[in-house]
């Protein structure tokens, strides 16, 4: 594989699953000392274009963030529709499901790390930009996720 395949090595979130996103958001307030984010659902299909292992999927889930200098706490309770959060939370219960990236050239880097065998899990569009799940779990022991901001 080629060495640096996103272009940097800067992580910018960390996301975690969680059953109770509002129990969770003020446990994470208040041991930080900071003001609880308000938590917002991710947009539906017709937005989001949300593709999960290839196929189209409603998945939504509830997003709250803790911006923690370079570094950002993303919290994510899943619905019930397939999505790789709800596989995470299914299978694993609640903890850190992925470490994200802002790329450029997300379409590129996608099909760089399939060549690698690390395929595409789920992607999606959100304002501002698109995201991409990607299986490392084989050689990296948890998710990437892939963000490129317009």
């Amino acid at each position: 594989m080629n060495k640096n395949v996103l272009g940097n090595n800067t992580i910018t979130q960390i996301g975690i699953i969680v059953k109770d996103i509002e129990k969770t958001s003020q446990a994470y307030a208040d041991f930080f000392g900071v003001e609880k984010p308000e938590a917002f659902w991710t947009d539906g299909f017709e937005v989001a274009q949300t593709e999960y292992k290839g196929e189209a999927s409603n998945a939504r889930a509830q997003l709250a963030f803790f911006d923690m200098g370079s570094l950002q706490l993303e919290l994510i309770q899943p619905d019930e529709n397939p999505s790789t959060w709800r596989e995470f939370l299914d299978n694993h219960g609640e903890g850190v499901q992925h470490i994200a990236f802002v790329v450029e050239g997300l379409k590129e880097k996608v099909e760089i790390m399939n060549e690698n065998n690390m395929t595409l899990i789920q992607k999606g569009e959100y304002t501002g930009g698109r995201y991409a799940y990607m299986d490392t779990l084989k050689d990296l022991k948890v998710i990437l996720e892939l963000l490129e901001n317009d």
